[in-house]
């Protein structure tokens, strides 16, 4: 009789692997949806973000993985030359290295933020490892600048579960990721960084980088000359540029 049924006959043999089929379906499903809460900046399953100044007229520019002596000095002069203020995200071996360029960043007024103690991806690490990661980070800006940071970001944006207790038992700092970028992370020419600025309107996060957390000194040339092309372009079309202090966003963590 199965034979008058095509396919019957793999059918019948399919059937009783069909719960474990199943169960492999839903283990793909769910480790698709971890790793999208993970690396997606857009994602709240691992904790509330944020991700927008909150200010259609504001766009508060956020450079990461300083500071760099090579970069960040420059960068500050460049920002004070058009009053404009950012948040740094600093990585605190980094911090260490240059306690100085990390006072200076403070005292010109710019927000500072938490970018851990050496950069690890924090999905793949153990609560206690991201509270020692934070803290060492934490301790560092604070012998530098003087206070503890009010703001933290995940290096790579990469989140898990474990995350919003870590951040929380650190003083529950916001966790800060982006809505604009413009894949500054590695040497290139400043136009197809320019370009890429293009798409930050009002409201944006946008994530730079001044540092690299592979190197003390990296090459961020191209993020300087992009930052300078943009700076009176923006303020001509009528934005604002401030750090994350000065909109005085609320922490999703409260």
């Amino acid at each position: 009789m199965l034979a008058q049924w095509p396919g019957a006959c793999e059918n019948f043999f399919v059937m009783p692997n069909l719960p474990a089929l199943l169960g492999a379906g839903a283990a793909c499903a769910a480790a698709g949806v971890f790793c999208w809460g993970a690396v997606a900046p857009s994602s709240q399953l691992f904790g509330p973000t944020l991700r927008h100044t909150g200010d259609s007229t504001a766009i508060a520019l956020t450079f990461d993985d300083g500071p760099n002596p090579a970069v960040t000095p420059a960068l500050l002069d460049l920002l004070d030359e058009h009053r404009t203020r950012a948040t740094f995200f600093l990585i605190g071996r980094h911090v260490r290295a240059f306690p100085e360029l990390a006072g200076e960043i403070a005292a010109r007024g710019h927000a500072i933020g938490n970018h851990t103690e050496t950069h690890p991806p924090l999905a793949l690490l153990s609560p206690r490892r991201i509270d020692a990661e934070l803290l060492r980070c934490n301790e560092a800006i604070e012998a530098a600048a003087g206070f503890r940071p009010r703001w933290m970001r995940p290096p790579f944006g990469f989140r898990g579960p474990q995350l919003p207790g870590a951040v929380r038992r650190q003083g529950g700092a916001p966790v800060v990721m982006w809505s604009a970028w413009a894949r500054d992370w590695k040497p290139q020419p400043a136009a197809p960084v320019i370009q890429r600025l293009r798409h930050a309107r009002g409201g944006d996060i946008v994530l730079l980088h001044d540092g690299d957390h592979r190197t003390l000194r990296g090459d961020r040339r191209h993020t300087l000359e992009a930052v300078r092309y943009w700076l009176p372009r923006w303020r001509d079309a009528g934005m604002r540029i401030a750090s994350l202090d000065e909109l005085h966003l609320r922490s999703p963590l409260v």
